[in-house]
């Protein structure tokens, strides 16, 4: 699929040519007001949508051959390129066919060209259109937590996020054991579900006794209470089950002055790690991040660790953002062919429920003009400018990240375990002088760990 997009660079770069050669736009885009004369193209357009959604329905444009997906490909720019030109009519034209043509039971070119035309349609509107809640269609949080299970039990995506800043978080505490009091406090600044922890729980209790515990305290920052509550239960629930670890978690609404100025109080000799991994992307702008990086390196932790997606929003031209986007989860679509049977309903889950809605998300911004570039280099830039400087990631970051693979090779014979460019398959390899470790999918990179610390 990703040739198929890359053989489009050519169309979309003229498309760039015209946006930019307009200067009598604002630069703050508004959606579309759609007026009564479009009700007829609307009307047509959710029919087709519905008979995209059934499950069972023969679709005319089953993507059969590498022509078929890049016509598919190549009519997504044109009608993205109708979205940010405001061109309702063609939009509405186009949109209507790639309806009629994909499929979220299809091969993987259907399906994520299905995702970004409802991202598109949604663009369409405005909040206050009658159809832009069908459209829009928001999982529900059990479904949001299905669709993040089924993903992290069959992909090693988060788990090699996951696994591998835990591995820099342990090495930074046995390296100072002997003055730590053996206490580790974590400060997870987006905590989620919690699934992290479990792995450190237990990594820690193999290093302790029944006679020399050892003292780990999580602060997790959340945007819910009851998820918070949730995931306090289930951590404090699994850590019962080693006597030997001493275990705290204390959850804290993101934005809490009070919880960071306590943050800054540490207890004596602890080992302090502060957690970014899928933090800095979410912010969306380079002010709360800057002001997030400050409120780190004041409270002058061992190590922070972060793990953010590959990829680039770029702050001007939703053209640029949308061709970026679409890179990254084309990457995403074909890697979930490896893991999970075109017919499973967990990958449906996964792709409607947790994907889908960050297509979506990342094509409907409100603001244009706040958007932050995300790839390895910027990260490091930014960290750079507040303090920090980079860490050598460990050989046992590296070995770990492999065995992952490994262990899940016998589901996917392509995998890769070195840095070479495959056709196929999941790939580990070291960057910035073993300073990150990177995930791939083929030749794109999904997954950049990398660790620091005060200056």
């Amino acid at each position: 699929m990703l040739e198929h997009i890359a053989e489009e660079e050519d169309l979309l770069n003229l498309s760039l040519a015209i946006v930019t050669d307009s200067g009598h736009r604002d630069r703050k885009r508004k959606r579309m007001i759609l007026n009564s004369n479009c009700d007829a193209n609307i009307f047509r357009l959710l029919q087709m949508r519905e008979q995209m959604l059934k499950p069972d329905t023969k679709r005319k444009g089953i993507v059969e051959d590498g022509s078929k997906g890049l016509h598919l490909i190549h009519l997504l720019l044109i009608t993205a390129t109708a979205v940010d030109e405001n061109n309702v009519s063609t939009a509405l034209q186009n949109l209507t066919e790639l309806y009629q043509t994909v499929s979220l039971t299809g091969d993987s070119v259907q399906r994520v060209v299905a995702y970004f035309t409802d991202g598109l349609a949604t663009k369409l509107l405005t909040r206050k259109s009658p159809f832009y809640d069908m459209l829009i269609q928001l999982p529900t949080n059990e479904e949001e937590f299905l669709a993040f299970t089924y993903l992290y039990r069959v992909s090693p995506y988060y788990q090699f996020a996951h696994f591998t800043a835990n591995q820099a978080i342990l090495e930074a505490f046995e390296k100072e054991e002997d003055t730590n009091n053996r206490a580790l406090h974590v400060i997870d600044f987006d905590v989620s579900y919690g699934f992290q922890w479990p792995s450190l729980i237990q990594s820690l209790s193999d290093k302790a006794s029944s006679t020399d515990r050892i003292s780990l305290r999580i602060t997790g920052f959340g945007t819910s209470l009851e998820q918070l509550k949730e995931t306090e239960t289930r951590l404090v629930s699994f850590a019962k089950g080693f006597s030997n670890l001493v275990f705290e978690f204390y959850g804290s609404l993101r934005g809490e002055s009070s919880t960071l100025m306590n943050l800054k109080k540490k207890k004596k000799n602890e080992t302090v790690a502060v957690n970014l991994v899928f933090h800095l992307n979410t912010l969306n702008d380079f002010f709360k991040v800057s002001n997030t990086l400050k409120s780190v390196h004041s409270i002058n932790p061992s190590i922070v660790v972060l793990v953010e997606q590959e990829g680039s929003r770029n702050t001007r031209s939703f053209l640029s953002r949308f061709m970026e986007s679409l890179h990254y989860f084309a990457a995403m679509f074909d890697s979930l062919d490896d893991c999970l049977p075109l017919e499973s309903l967990e990958r449906l889950s996964i792709e409607k429920n947790h994907l889908g809605k960050e297509i979506k998300r990342m094509l409907n911004y409100e603001d244009e003009e706040e958007k932050i570039m995300i790839n390895k280099e910027t990260w490091k830039g930014r960290m750079e400018s507040h303090g920090f400087r980079g860490m050598k990631m460990s050989s046992k970051c590296m070995i770990q990240a492999k065995l992952l693979l490994k262990i899940r090779s016998h589901h996917w014979p392509d995998l890769q375990f070195d840095g070479e460019n495959s056709k196929s398959g999941f790939r580990v390899f070291e960057r910035d002088d073993g300073k990150a470790i990177s995930l791939g999918w083929q030749d794109r990179s999904l997954l950049t760990a990398t660790a620091w610390h005060c200056v």
